[in-house]
């Protein structure tokens, strides 16, 4: 199965059609129609990514972030560690504050995650 076709199938199983899915990434309808059918290879990366994103695939094998939990943590993981090594110091005390403070509400806690 080409990447092309996974995508397809994984879009019509999370998605009522392609179209909406489309629509819900701001995407031209044209375009993703035209990858699905001659394949992605043409299509801007940053695009492709946010589709593994939406979708929960990974983006080098398009298999899914569900079923492989550890690499859909790790790219969480990664993603979280560009965006802190992007602060200065003072940004990065804060961010430190706010994740402290938010680790205390149970509103955002992981489930089965409790506070000592």
């Amino acid at each position: 199965m080409t990447k092309a076709e996974i995508l397809k199938k994984e879009i019509l199983r999370q998605y009522r059609s392609v179209r909406q899915f489309a629509m819900e990434l701001k995407i031209p309808y044209s375009t993703l129609v035209t990858a699905l059918e001659r394949g992605i290879e043409g299509m801007a990366y940053g695009t492709v990514i946010r589709m593994c994103d939406k979708l929960s695939l990974n983006p080098v094998d398009f298999s899914s972030l569900e079923r492989d939990a550890s690499l859909g943590a790790q790219l969480l993981e990664n993603r979280v560690m560009q965006n802190y090594i992007k602060l200065n110091q003072d940004g990065r005390e804060k961010m430190l504050e706010l994740m402290e403070d938010f680790v205390q509400i149970d509103k955002y806690k992981a489930k089965g995650k409790k506070s000592k």
